[in-house]
């Protein structure tokens, strides 16, 4: 499996997502659309991007009784997405309903991937807010192993925790590590953090980076740097 850099477009305008991507000449990025884009320009946004040459990580975060999940997917197969996502909170029953929509008549679907705990979610917060009182890396291997037994593809997960995912589920279960990070820069609001060289070392398949490029002064650098510290 090969690995990759994925840039969270994490705009509020298709003029935005444009202008940015337009900067890339050369190598076309694996993009992230997240809730922010999609809502504020809906499928036809994926549709342009896709078309440009783009692969998608469409990321909605699926959550809901089974079957409203199973025709969600069902519409989202359609848009030739090559990965999306829902919450693995939702039970295997819904990750399975999930794989039933998502799969095309041919057989055919894009890779589906479950929301173990966000990075911005810490023990403390899981206790207080959620009332879950397991470790948090017990809880995540908890809800990747679900996953797996659903039939997903793999989790999103903290880069700190791709390495156990594997472990637990398989080499060939992927990760999609968001919460990285340049040694060098800012973590946000980020809890939980790795740099891509670190994440390439610990075992992450793809990795999610939203700021620390699409803020950058020079994001096509800041992407190749990426790409150069997690790929190459």
């Amino acid at each position: 499996m090969g690995k990759d850099v994925i840039i969270a477009c994490d705009f509020d305008s298709a003029a935005k997502t444009f202008a940015f991507l337009d900067r890339f000449t050369g190598r076309k990025p694996f993009v992230k659309i997240g809730m922010e884009l999609y809502y504020a320009e809906g499928p036809e946004i994926v549709r342009e991007i896709k078309r440009r040459g783009h692969k998608i990580f469409l990321d909605l975060k699926l959550h809901d009784i089974p079957n409203t999940v199973k025709k969600s997917m069902a519409v989202l197969s359609r848009l030739d997405v090559d990965m999306t996502n829902l919450h693995a909170a939702g039970t295997t029953r819904m990750m399975e309903a999930a794989i039933e929509g998502l799969t095309r008549p041919d057989g055919t679907r894009p890779m589906l991937i479950a929301v173990t705990q966000l990075t911005s979610t810490d023990q403390e917060s899981m206790e207080k807010d959620l009332l879950i009182k397991e470790p948090i890396a017990e809880v995540v291997m908890h809800y990747a192993h679900n996953a797996k037994i659903a039939g997903l593809d793999g989790v999103v997960c903290s880069p700190l925790e791709a390495g156990k995912v594997h472990e637990r589920c398989g080499s060939d279960f992927v990760t999609v590590t968001p919460g990285v990070r340049f040694a060098d820069g800012d973590i946000g609001d980020q809890k939980r953090v790795m740099t891509p060289a670190e994440a390439k070392k610990i075992g992450s398949d793809y990795i999610v980076v939203g700021r620390p490029i699409t803020a950058a002064e020079d994001p096509v650098a800041a992407y190749e740097r990426c790409v150069a510290e997690f790929v190459d």
